[in-house]
């Protein structure tokens, strides 16, 4: 075990944002395995001394160009893969928000092969990551009663 993304010493802290702007939530679909061309929530690795919020904004910008303010904590999800034997090889626990758009398109960049605005609809017909879908009407509803 070690401080490395595979088979870490411990769970590893992430944070991600459902940002809406006019109904659609901004997704993208990473360019490497294990999840890539499965679409999730930009996001990524907390960095010392950043606060949750402070990393699912930084993520969110650096990865796809939107900056974003924090609506509302939307709940979290752990990641758990396991390799053939059995071996913890990935654990991480993803600390989710709700956000609302202020600008940026939304592009493609190192991480993130492909980005798009994505309506319900549309959403529901995509591959995403597990348990996304429930994330995102939780984070569609917290951003609209915000409004």
């Amino acid at each position: 075990m070690t401080d490395s993304r595979d088979y870490p010493a411990r769970p590893i802290l992430a944070a991600s944002a459902a940002v809406w702007r006019g109904g659609k939530v901004l997704l993208g679909a990473r360019r490497n395995p294990p999840f890539d061309k499965v679409f999730s929530l930009p996001g990524g690795l907390v960095e010392t001394g950043e606060t949750l919020e402070q990393a699912a904004l930084r993520e969110v910008e650096e990865e796809t160009g939107v900056r974003a303010e924090i609506v509302a904590f939307n709940g979290w999800r752990e990641v758990i893969a396991h390799d053939d034997d059995g071996k913890v090889k990935r654990h991480y626990v993803i600390a989710s928000f709700a956000a609302r758009w202020l600008s940026g398109e939304g592009e493609a960049s190192e991480e993130l092969g492909q980005v798009i605005w994505a309506d319900e609809a549309r959403f529901s017909g995509l591959t995403l990551t597990q348990g996304l879908a429930e994330l995102l009407l939780s984070a569609r509803v917290m951003v609209a009663e915000r409004a």
